[in-house]
């Protein structure tokens, strides 16, 4: 399999945030135009090293016109955008993916989703299919299954979308997730661990350098790629709730550190402050039950999906978070991705 695409270029929408970051590096390695559109270039130095690798363009995805003139020409719109600190959320969202659609639109260009199990509700547990029926029970599910509904009726109209989705995020550029927001702290070496959980509980994680490389190795099967193509990542499956706790002891030397039950009625009445917590609250019911995404659709069509070992993924996170010295801060290299 050739993973080098040469004369293609990517619109990258959230290049500054964790996974529109990843994705950028990872397509950068295959030698494709990268053209980014943000508010400001000012943290790209820190997530590329050098941000003049891309071509930046200086804008806001609510914007139409912004969007509609980077995205001239570009032969994919990856969508990683998300309003800043999750303010307004239910009101951004859906004119953000109209712009990306009319610019893709115009373009023919596949949109690239970065896609969740947000979607699914109870019925659909505990291994719901690329397929399965959606049917949301919280507000942040339906405005998910709507951005669906929106791309799949633009590939009626010229415009071609890739969902790709996976478990709880994690890495060395993610910041607003269950990992840097609940499991640690942030700056502060690793002595307590809060798990959102119940023990005997299994869940799903994914690496960010992992969910960006399997991304870029379908964007290379471009003409073999239905218009609107989902596909499922196993990532990490924690079976019972305690391998990320033990991963985390582990990597960081602190066996000894103490695990605490995330307190849920404390953090539903901090919504109103943590914007985190807001979001978060809705998805109690995706922690109490095991969810499992099952990539037999993915390795069918890849071969194989990229996955990094745990205690290095775990290591990379943990020291750019702070919890730890950092002696490497680059993001993975498609030589430390195996393979599942």
């Amino acid at each position: 399999m050739n993973n080098t695409e040469t004369g293609k270029t990517a619109l990258i929408l959230g290049a500054t945030g964790g996974i529109g970051a990843e994705i950028a590096l990872a397509l950068l390695r295959r030698h494709w135009t990268i053209r980014v559109l943000a508010r400001s270039p000012a943290p790209a130095d820190a997530i590329y090293g050098n941000a003049s690798q891309c071509d930046w363009r200086i804008g806001d995805a609510l914007n139409h016109d912004d969007v509609m003139n980077a995205a001239r020409d570009v032969d994919v719109i990856v969508h990683a955008v998300n309003p800043p600190g999750y303010r307004d959320w239910d009101k951004l969202v859906l004119p953000m993916i109209d712009n990306t659609i009319a610019a893709a639109t115009v373009n023919k260009a596949r949109i690239v989703l970065p896609g969740t199990i947000y979607n699914y509700g109870p019925d659909a547990l505990p291994e719901p299919g690329e397929n399965s029926p959606q049917n949301p029970i919280t507000r942040k599910g339906a405005i998910r299954v709507a951005i669906e509904e929106r791309l799949k009726a633009a590939c009626d109209y010229g415009a071609k979308a890739l969902i790709v989705r996976a478990g709880d995020f994690f890495g060395p550029t993610a910041r607003n997730n269950w990992f840097s927001q609940c499991l640690v702290k942030p700056a502060t070496p690793v002595t307590k661990i809060t798990y959102p959980g119940k023990s005997g509980i299994g869940h799903q994680w994914a690496y960010l350098p992992d969910v960006a490389e399997t991304m870029a190795q379908l964007l290379c099967h471009e003409t073999e790629l239905d218009d609107f193509a989902r596909f499922h990542m196993a990532g990490y499956w924690d079976h019972d709730g305690q391998q990320m706790i033990n991963a985390i002891r582990r990597v960081s030397g602190q066996q000894s550190a103490r695990v605490a039950a995330l307190p849920w009625n404390l953090m539903k009445l901090a919504k109103f402050f943590v914007p985190f917590f807001r979001e978060a609250t809705e998805l109690h019911y995706l922690w109490q039950q095991p969810i499992r995404l099952n990539n037999q659709n993915l390795v069918s069509f890849l071969g194989s999906e990229p996955h990094t070992d745990l205690d290095i993924a775990i290591t990379r996170t943990l020291r750019m978070l702070g919890c730890m010295e950092i002696e490497n801060p680059k993001s993975s290299l498609p030589s430390e991705h195996l393979s599942t």
